[in-house]
């Protein structure tokens, strides 16, 4: 594969709470200003040493993050809250500088962020069209050519001379998505912004990103809690916990280290529950499965779990509890089934 379109190298991303929080833009930096000038009238001399003996408090959002993205792809990066995924788009965004390391990006960036971004809330759907066109350095004669295409994707021709802040969230991200992806960036750049639509609108965005990056060669960085849009989409992935890679690679592979993820956690949870004498649930796996994964499940037709338990009393008859989650986390399938040890059943999914 050629060089990459976007190479990030040891990037670091830290965050002082407190007295001490970083200013990223402009407006962080003018907020500063006037907080440190209203505080010069509020203390005398002697004082104004105090507040370098407040403790700070430094978070590392991002810590020693490198990976190479080509064109073409479409890389999903995943991960609980607070785990870093959004800071990595806002710096490959340029909306903030990271603390250490680089990042280098070849070609023009489009990204969706949050819900309006770019647009400026006085002015009208059909003129902010142009100007995210001028600020992503399209001409006026390109964004004309696009117009009518990315008017009829959004759906919101009715209110397209109507200043966008009478919009509501889902009409303004339709818009802000059509714009981001119909005027032809290089690299995409997408938040979980999308989940502001309707399911409709989610699929037809989904299948957008999709044809950029298949048919039209571009690249896409798709954040997102949905693991089934992720797995359907994307072919590369990105699993950050706490500011750091956990896992990268196929999307398979990411999505089966996140899943395990879970797996360890409730493993733990269940572990400091369990009194001593009592049975305690140690682990599964799928078996006669078409994977070597064991545990994951690609078939429509009949899964055998292995439950594994171990006690240290003879039991003779136990309750089992079994509940399935789908990838986006959601419980779907709960039963509980009462049976003796060692021998098989078939479980079935009840209405």
């Amino acid at each position: 594969m050629g060089s990459a379109i976007i190479s990030i190298r040891n990037l670091g991303k830290r965050y002082r709470l407190g007295a001490g929080l970083g200013h990223d833009t402009l407006r962080d930096h003018l907020t500063h200003a006037a907080r440190s000038l209203a505080s010069s009238f509020r203390r005398n001399g002697a004082a104004a040493g105090a507040d370098n003996a407040e403790q700070l408090t430094e978070i590392w959002a991002l810590k020693e993050v490198s990976s190479d993205v080509h064109q073409g792809e479409v890389v999903g990066i995943i991960g609980r809250n607070g785990a870093g995924k959004s800071t990595l788009l806002k710096i490959l965004s340029q909306i903030t500088e990271p603390t250490e390391g680089e990042i280098r990006i070849r070609g023009r960036v489009s990204s969706l962020l949050e819900v309006g971004t770019g647009f400026h809330p006085e002015l009208t759907g059909r003129e902010n069209v142009f100007l995210n066109g001028a600020i992503l350095g399209m001409t006026r004669q390109e964004i004309k050519r696009k117009f009518d295409e990315i008017v009829a994707f959004a759906e919101v021709e009715k209110f397209l001379d109507t200043p966008v802040k009478r919009y509501s969230s889902g009409m303004y991200v339709r818009l802000a998505f059509a714009v981001a992806a119909h005027l032809e960036p290089e690299i995409l750049l997408v938040d979980e912004v999308l989940a502001v639509g309707d399911a409709a609108f989610q699929a037809k965005s989904l299948a957008k990103m999709g044809d950029v990056a298949l048919r039209q060669g571009r690249t896409v960085v798709f954040v997102s809690h949905n693991l089934t849009a992720v797995q359907r989409l994307c072919g590369k992935g990105i699993y950050l916990e706490q500011g750091r890679i956990k896992e990268s690679g196929s999307i398979t592979k990411v999505l089966d280290a996140y899943q395990r993820s879970f797996e360890r956690a409730a493993l733990s949870l269940d572990s400091n529950h369990v009194k001593p004498g009592e049975a305690r649930f140690v682990g599964w796996e799928l078996v006669d499965n078409s994977v070597e994964e064991k545990h994951s499940c690609h078939t429509r037709g009949v899964a055998v779990f292995v439950l594994t338990l171990i006690s240290r009393l003879e039991l003779t008859d136990a309750i089992i509890g079994l509940a399935l989650w789908n990838l986006q986390g959601i419980w779907f399938w709960p039963a509980t089934v009462w049976t003796t040890v060692n021998r098989m059943f078939m479980f079935q999914r009840g209405n």
